[in-house]
Formats: C-alpha cells, sequence, structure tokens
C-alpha cells in the first residue's frame, strides 16, 4: 500500500510537471499570467488590509548610503532607488534587452530581414503610431494631459500573438506573421518615442562614457571576441552610465542588444569535424578510467570530460545573441513582465469617477478618452489605412490568403497597449492621479480592442467558412 501511494505520488508529480512545461510553451500562457498578475495588483491596491502594504513596499527606498564620519558627505547610488524604480529601471532593461535581440534577429534574419517582407508590417505600424497619437492630441492638445500622446501607440505582442494563438486557423498564418511583424516593428517604434520624447535632462558626459563603452563593444565584435562575460559586465556599466545620463536606463538594453554577436564562436565545417571525433572517443571511453579494475557506469570521469567538450562544442556553434534570447525569453515572460504588472496595474479607486473616462476637462484634457479611442479606434484604424494605401500604391501586398476584412479583425489586436503603454504611461505624468487614470484608460481600452478583435475575427471567419 505504502509503494502504491508513493508511486501515485510519483506520478502525479511527473504528470503535473509535464502540464507545467506545456503551459509555460503555449503562446497564450503569458497573456493569461499577465491578466491574472492584473487581477492580483488591482486587489493588492484597494483592498483595506492589503492596499497600505502593497504602496509602502513599492516605496521602499534601497539606495545605498555612504556617509563620512564628519557628516559632511552624503551619497546615495543609485539615487532614489526605490523597489518600483528598481522594478521599472531594472528588471525592464532585461525585458528591453530581450526586445532588443528579438528585434535585431527578425532584422537580419526573419520576417524584416527583406524590403518585401518588412515594408508592410513596418508601413502598418507606423500608421499604427501615427493615429493613435493624432486622435489622443484632439482630446488633449493644450492641456495637462498633452504629453501622454505616446501612451496609445504601443502594442503589446504576449497578448496580441496570444490570442491569435487561441484562434487556431480562422485566422490564416500569413496575417499571424503580419501582426507579429508588426508588434516587432511597433516596439522599435516605441523605443524610439520613449529615447527621444521621454527621457530627461541629458548629462552628455554619462552618455558620451556610455556611447564609447558600446563602440569598444562593436570593436570586440569585429574582431572576433565572443566571450560572454566580457558583453556582460559592460552591461553594467553601460546601465549605471545611461540611468544618470537623461536617457531612460531601459534603453541600454537595447543598445546592448544591438552589439551582441550574432555569428557563433565556431562555424559548420569545425562543428562537422570535431563533433563526430569527440563521439568517437567517447564511445571508445576505457570504462575503468580511475585503474582500479573495477567498471564505472555510464558516464564515468572520462565519459564527463568529453560531455562537457561536446556541450561546449554545441553551446560555441550557436550564436550569443541566440543562446540569451532563448534562456530569458521564459524569465522576461513568467517573471519580469508578472512583477512588471504587480507593481504597475495596481491603481488605487477611489471614486467611481476613475472608470468614467468619458470626462473631458478644459484644463486637464481627457486622459480616458483620448488612450481608449486612440488604442480601439486610432490603432486599427491607422493599420489598416497605412496597410491599404501601401498594397494600393504598390509598395507591398496584402498577405497571402488574407482579406482585407480579416486584416481589419487583426489590426483590432494591435490596439491591446498593456504593458509599453503602461511603461510609458509612467514616464509621461509625473502626476500620481494622472498616471492612475492613464492605467484605467490602458486596461479599459486593450481590453475593449481585445474583444473587438475576437469577435470580428470569429465573425469574419464564419462566413468564410459558410462560403
Amino acid at each position: 500500500m505504502r509503494l502504491f501511494s508513493m508511486y501515485r505520488w510519483v506520478r502525479t508529480r511527473h504528470e503535473l510537471g509535464c502540464r507545467g512545461r506545456g503551459f509555460m510553451e503555449a503562446p497564450w500562457a503569458g497573456g493569461v499570467v499577465l491578466l491574472a498578475c492584473v487581477a492580483i495588483a488591482m486587489l493588492l491596491a484597494n483592498l483595506p488590509w492589503t492596499a497600505p502594504f502593497y504602496r509602502h513596499l513599492l516605496e521602499t527606498d534601497l539606495s545605498l548610503l555612504v556617509q563620512s564620519p564628519d557628516g559632511l558627505i552624503d551619497w546615495a547610488f543609485p539615487e532614489g532607488m526605490t523597489v518600483e524604480k528598481l522594478i521599472n529601471d531594472g528588471l525592464m532593461v532585461v525585458f528591453f534587452f530581450t526586445v532588443g535581440l528579438e528585434i535585431k534577429r527578425e532584422i537580419v534574419c526573419g520576417h524584416l530581414s527583406s524590403v518585401r517582407q518588412a515594408i508592410l508590417p513596418v508601413i502598418a505600424a507606423a500608421g499604427g503610431m501615427l493615429a493613435p497619437a493624432l486622435i489622443f492630441m484632439l482630446f488633449n492638445h493644450g492641456t495637462l494631459a498633452a504629453n501622454g500622446w505616446g501612451i496609445p501607440t504601443a502594442t503589446d505582442i504576449a497578448f496580441a500573438v496570444g490570442i491569435l494563438s487561441m484562434l487556431g486557423d480562422r485566422v490564416p498564418v500569413s496575417l499571424k506573421i503580419f501582426l507579429t511583424a508588426l508588434a516587432i516593428a511597433d516596439d522599435l517604434g516605441a523605443i524610439l518615442v520613449i529615447a527621444i520624447f521621454y527621457g530627461g535632462e541629458l548629462q552628455l558626459g554619462c552618455l558620451a562614457a556610455a556611447l564609447a563603452i558600446l563602440a569598444g563593444l562593436c570593436i570586440l565584435n569585429r574582431l572576433g571576441e565572443k566571450r560572454m562575460f566580457v558583453y556582460l559586465a559592460a552591461a553594467f556599466a553601460v546601465w549605471g552610465l545611461f540611468y544618470y545620463s537623461g536617457i531612460h536606463s531601459t534603453l541600454s538594453g537595447v543598445a546592448m542588444a544591438l552589439v551582441i554577436p550574432m555569428q557563433p564562436r565556431f562555424r559548420r565545417e569545425y562543428f562537422l569535424h570535431k563533433m563526430p571525433w569527440l563521439k568517437e572517443r567517447l564511445l571508445g571511453a576505457n570504462p575503468d578510467c580511475n585503474g582500479d579494475g573495477v567498471v564505472d557506469d555510464f558516464p564515468n570521469e572520462e565519459h564527463r570530460f568529453y560531455l562537457r567538450q561536446m556541450k561546449r562544442l554545441s553551446s560555441g556553434s550557436v550564436g550569443m545573441s541566440y543562446r540569451l534570447e532563448h534562456a530569458l525569453t521564459p524569465y522576461v515572460t513568467f517573471l519580469i513582465m508578472p512583477v512588471f504588472a504587480l507593481a504597475n496595474a495596481g491603481v488605487e479607486i477611489t471614486s467611481a469617477e476613475y472608470f468614467n473616462i468619458f470626462h473631458l476637462s478644459p484644463e486637464i484634457g481627457s486622459i480616458g478618452m483620448g488612450v481608449f479611442f486612440g488604442l480601439l479606434v486610432g490603432k486599427p484604424l491607422g493599420i489598416f489605412l497605412a496597410s491599404w494605401i501601401a498594397v494600393k500604391a504598390r509598395l507591398a501586398v496584402l498577405p497571402e490568403g488574407g482579406s482585407w476584412r480579416m486584416l481589419l479583425a487583426v489590426a483590432c489586436l494591435g490596439g491591446i497597449g498593456f504593458t509599453m503603454s503602461l511603461f510609458v504611461d509612467s514616464l509621461a505624468y509625473s502626476d500620481p492621479h494622472l498616471v492612475d487614470r492613464g492605467k484605467i484608460a490602458i486596461l479599459m481600452g486593450s481590453t475593449a480592442a481585445a474583444v473587438a478583435g475576437v469577435v470580428l475575427i470569429l465573425l469574419f471567419a464564419k462566413k468564410r467558412a459558410q462560403r
């Protein structure tokens, strides 16, 4: 009986582990985890017994204070570093680094690697950023909220692609590729917007030092330097310099991603020559490598030596950029982005007025209407019209198997802003009241865009099936 219970326990753990791995590998899993974290953050910020702890935790000072014995010198590093700032300025560097690696891969050898492949998603992404910014300014031009025009211009790739994957074959594969490439181009546009419009006062000395390090890394890359610790050590220095330069520190992640080598350390010919030799030596390894007359089980010490060499050869035959992207993506999806959502999606609702996104003030404007209609109307309209103009001008062609109606439905999913929109919202305003109103509008606008996209896709797919 005891052995049977142990067997059931082991089998249950194995099944749970397999299901957990299957869940994490699903393209929609990241969106589900983010949604759960948004709900948890809203509860933590509004329940009377958790709200004080939640706010106090985010505002906890983490700066290292250095003080001279006579008390004349006080120096904090990093200055003003709180838990919330550590998440937004520290952990999000890894998110932007991974985004930078993905953009670089797509430009070098992916969906954006040729003019023919890139032209339609890039034009559509540009239209999808311009239209919501214009709609936002229609409601907020000349008001205190005007600086938030960049909030509705971003697309959250995790949610958009996750919803598409759940819809299965109702959407042509070509349109799924189109939306993925569009979201990547959109990320690049959002990075440029943050760098140009949402930085602080420039400190040219720090910026020049950071650029000098990046230039040095580019030279090392050209000379064939492939050791990871060289680039990772420099990354910390670049982050610190960006932090004090006036350019948002998260952009140091994108800058570092651009100088990470994509070329592998070992070439194909070397791999094909070396691997069979190592395999032969492994198979011919002495089972009695200790010389004590006792046959050792596999792997013994000699086996382990050749296995380490094979692992080193295999790892060195894949570019550092690919290895880092593959290694970091699960942590970004299931740790960094959920933590970011927990820290930034918690809005303390003190009045039902927060949900009145249609309120318009001559002084403040209407962040709610600017963000909500920017995401729900501006993003799909901008993506669709830009794509239509590009196709009619014969600059690009409609994705194979796609229709204009289905492209409009997919474009609605581009209105899911969330992660990037929340991030820009935290940069655009210093007034917590305006920040919170922006967050509510982002959540409502992204939800509405997702619902509209799913409903239109199901409707158009049903009509296509009937025909």
